[in-house]
């Protein structure tokens, strides 16, 4: 087809097509995917919530791809949610025409309490909630709705920090008669040595799988032990721990608990500390009040409310090392977001676990 010579000059002078061509590729493939990412946005873009002062560094990334993305509980409650019947004036009680019906919602109308029973069943898994004064799972549901109450009525700070979100059975629950992420007491984890270091050294769902001590929700939310890191002078008279100051020990179990609230939340320390100053507390964020005022609120609640019902529960519900009943933590109702269900409001069509008066406010 070519005279001959020019067969002859295209041997003798080979030409290397593959460079240009992987060239113009990168080049081409460059273009398009940046043309993609003008017209369809950036998937791994990211959204900063700024937790202290500009310039500090205290910021909280998160993907929008994860932002955009809901909590898969959250539409299983609004599947179960209905709104509340305003009385009238003059309908009959709960009281009055139901068994079994839990302290405080006696007063409820038949209507309303018809539609919370129902919904506590969903919440909790267990669709004969109520039905037998005998079972335990009866006298167990008295104790949760007064606490439940509680919750919404005398830890508003922490429950409604940043807008109406409330606390219902689903908020721990998720459709499960026992919670995920609750916990039971397991230390000492190291049986072969003494002392301090019995209690940490071995990976733990406590330590958040680290070898960072084990009893940290122990320790502090349930003994109600403070919470402190050693003392910032390299040489300090007394012993550590024992003489008013606390020692490594404490600021171990201290990095333990931290570490399991920010795996509960799903956020890094500059949530609530200042990354150059963490030991003032003078430069914290509005979010270290909240989390103080939850911590207390566990207490409470493990204290007042959890722990009491070792003697309602049966043996196969109980801890595997002290027969102990399941206590919550911070997990329990956050399941890795900052806001339990994302915010969601799981209050607003149940007053009637938002007060103990045993009246709930219809009016909203």
């Amino acid at each position: 087809m070519f005279p001959k010579w020019f067969d002859k000059w295209n041997r003798d002078n080979p030409t290397n097509i593959f460079g240009p061509a992987v060239a113009i590729g990168t080049v081409g493939g460059a273009v398009f995917v940046a043309a993609l990412l003008v017209t369809w946005g950036q998937p791994y873009a990211t959204e900063s919530l700024q937790t202290g002062p500009r310039g500090t560094g205290m910021s909280v990334p998160e993907f929008k791809l994860d932002l955009a993305k809901p909590d898969p509980s959250i539409e299983s409650f609004l599947a179960s949610t209905s709104a509340p019947v305003v009385p009238q004036g003059g309908e009959q009680t709960a009281g009055e025409a139901r068994e079994n019906v839990p302290p405080g919602l006696e007063g409820l109308t038949v209507e309303n309490y018809d539609r919370l029973l129902a919904a506590m069943r969903v919440w909790t898994g267990i669709p004969d909630l109520f039905e037998s004064v005998d079972s335990y799972q009866t006298a167990v549901g008295h104790v949760m709705i007064g606490m439940t109450q509680n919750l919404n009525e005398e830890w508003s700070g922490h429950v409604n920090a940043n807008k109406e979100v409330g606390v219902t059975c689903y908020t721990c629950h998720r459709g499960q008669p026992v919670p995920s992420d609750v916990w039971f007491k397991i230390s000492p984890v190291n049986e072969t040595v003494e002392g301090w270091s019995a209690n940490q050294n071995r990976v733990t769902v406590q330590s958040q799988y680290t070898s960072l001590p084990s009893d940290a929700l122990e320790k502090y939310l349930l003994d109600g032990e403070s919470i402190k890191v050693h003392d910032l002078e390299s040489r300090v008279a007394g012993v550590p721990g024992t003489d008013g100051y606390p020692g490594i020990q404490q600021a171990e179990r201290t990095y333990s608990l931290m570490n399991y609230v920010a795996n509960s939340l799903g956020v890094n320390c500059v949530f609530c500390h200042n990354s150059r100053a963490f030991y003032d507390g003078a430069q914290v964020t509005p979010q270290w009040g909240t989390e103080i005022l939850g911590i207390e609120m566990v207490l409470e609640l493990n204290n007042t409310y959890l722990v009491p019902l070792e003697g309602l529960l049966p043996e196969n519900r109980l801890g595997p090392v002290y027969a102990d009943a399941p206590k919550a933590a911070c997990k329990t109702c956050h399941k890795g977001y900052q806001q339990p269900l994302q915010g969601t409001n799981v209050i607003g069509d149940w007053p009637e676990l938002a007060t103990t008066s045993g009246t709930p406010d219809y009016s909203n």
